[in-house]
């Protein structure tokens, strides 16, 4: 069967990928719907980007364990450079992101999130289901790539060079927003300055410059498929991974919130104000165009 073009091969590769990051979600609902408990959500998220990563790059090794096929050995030489280097970006962004979120629940124990929808079941259970979608659309250019054969690959193009670019230049702009945030906070408890809220660095050039550094490198993946052996229409169909890290970070979970809980905290302060009113939300663009809005 055909699908989207794929290979019949490549199809059933993929679906093995995708049914196996439904599945691996499944099972930590399965766990906290009925406890009530959010604290294995953002761990389930980060190693299911780790998981599903791991077995679309090794899934001809690991189904032989079950179907009493002869043993494909674990091996990097069987693998083509771009399905390495995309392995690489997802394995090192997912790793980063689970350290981060599963020490802040760590740290608070709770997660003020769920504080209403853990209580709820079919919410519960649907935000779950979410994080499957999330980790499907996000990972789906490196799931496509280490689909195609080793053979029908190409070698490496301009374009997968564009993409590593993309990642690191998006990875370098959130590690570092990260860092000065970090840094801010620390001299703050040292009393190093009485700052209410962080308006320098890449701060000073957009209100999120963390989620917009998560937004440019998704696009690195999703480049990589552009020089893959794939369908036009898988090929494009491979942009929803930036854009739905765009509309996510933008109108959901991110940005939303944290604007809402400013206004709360600084709604009455000059500065705050100011801050505001001329510092881009979202995108820093050129001659003050998007001041305060974009």
């Amino acid at each position: 069967m055909v699908f989207l073009g794929l290979y019949p091969a490549v199809t059933s590769r993929l679906a093995g990928v995708l049914g196996f990051t439904f599945a691996y979600q499944t099972a930590f609902a399965l766990y906290s719907v009925p406890n009530k408990t959010e604290k294995l959500y953002d761990f389930a998220g980060s190693t299911g980007f780790i998981t599903s990563t791991l077995l679309s790059l090794y899934y001809p090794t690991i189904k032989s364990w079950f179907t009493n096929s002869p043993s494909v050995p674990f091996s990097l030489s069987g693998h083509h450079p771009r399905q390495l280097l995309v392995s690489a970006m997802m394995l090192i962004w997912a790793g980063r992101l689970g350290y981060y979120l599963v020490g802040r629940i760590a740290k608070h124990g709770s997660d003020s999130r769920f504080d209403d929808l853990k209580t709820k079941p079919a919410i519960f259970s649907g935000m779950w289901f979410g994080q499957a979608l999330w980790v499907t659309l996000v990972g789906l250019p490196a799931f496509l790539i280490n689909s195609v054969p080793v053979a029908a690959q190409p070698a490496l193009g301009i374009k997968d060079f564009i993409g590593l670019g993309l990642w690191l230049a998006g990875l370098g702009f959130e590690v570092l927003a990260d860092q000065e945030k970090s840094t801010w906070r620390k001299q703050k408890d040292e009393k190093k300055h009485e700052e209410k809220f962080i308006s320098s660095g890449l701060w000073s050039l957009s209100r999120h410059p963390n989620y917009l550094g998560e937004v440019i490198l998704q696009h690195g993946p999703a480049f990589l498929t552009l020089t893959t052996n794939l369908p036009p229409t898988v090929k494009y169909l491979t942009a929803v991974s930036p854009i739905f890290t765009y509309i996510l970070l933008r109108y959901a979970s991110g940005v939303p919130p944290l604007e809402e809980s400013a206004e709360k905290k600084f709604g009455d302060n000059a500065d705050w104000k100011r801050y505001r009113d001329n510092t881009s939300l979202f995108v820093p663009l050129p001659f003050g165009l998007g001041k305060g809005k974009m």
